[in-house]
């Protein structure tokens, strides 16, 4: 937990983001979905990526823009940090069975971003009071380590890109 939380304030001092910054410069949500994509593309251009042999389960999030917009922050917030706690262990099980140098670097690369902004969005609060774990959402089982950066990717363009836009739209001047 310290080391977690270490990590996390390096990040914050390395000027990656605070909330309010993230959410108010729209530049920032933009080079974190060109990391993702970054990330994605090196991953896929790692020699023998192994075959999981044991698959890992990653949250489905693909949405409905209809359906988003109708939801309440705090009920967006919770499908997000379910979907990246889902992520984030999958990430962990597949650095159990990666040894393979490349893929191994990105994996860590891809633990640190996906952590960085799952303690982040643990630290917006709504009235209801702090985010618990144990949430189930909709998911998937994957045996290809790409996947797992496939679903970074989409997670960041889609469901929290939309996320902090509709939070600057209440937040920002």
């Amino acid at each position: 937990g310290l080391l977690l939380l270490t990590s996390f304030l390096l990040h914050l001092e390395e000027g990656r983001a605070s909330p309010t910054r993230l959410v108010c410069d729209s530049r920032l949500i933009q080079k974190y979905i060109g990391e993702a994509k970054e990330m994605e593309k090196r991953a896929g251009q790692c020699q023998a990526l192994p075959t999981l042999s044991c698959p890992m389960v990653l949250p489905l999030v693909d949405f409905s823009l209809q359906q988003w917009k109708s939801k309440s922050h705090e009920t967006k917030q919770q499908e997000i940090l379910c979907d990246l706690a889902l992520l984030v262990g999958a990430v962990v099980g597949a650095q159990g069975q990666v040894t393979q140098e490349c893929g191994a670097r990105q994996l860590n690369q891809l633990y640190q971003h996906a952590n960085f902004f799952l303690l982040l969005l643990q630290t917006f609060s709504w009235e209801v009071g702090p985010w618990q774990p144990g949430c189930s959402p909709r998911s998937t089982e994957q045996i290809q380590v790409t996947s797992i950066f496939l679903t970074y990717r989409q997670l960041v363009q889609g469901k929290l890109r939309f996320f902090l836009h509709d939070l600057a739209k209440d937040l920002c001047e």
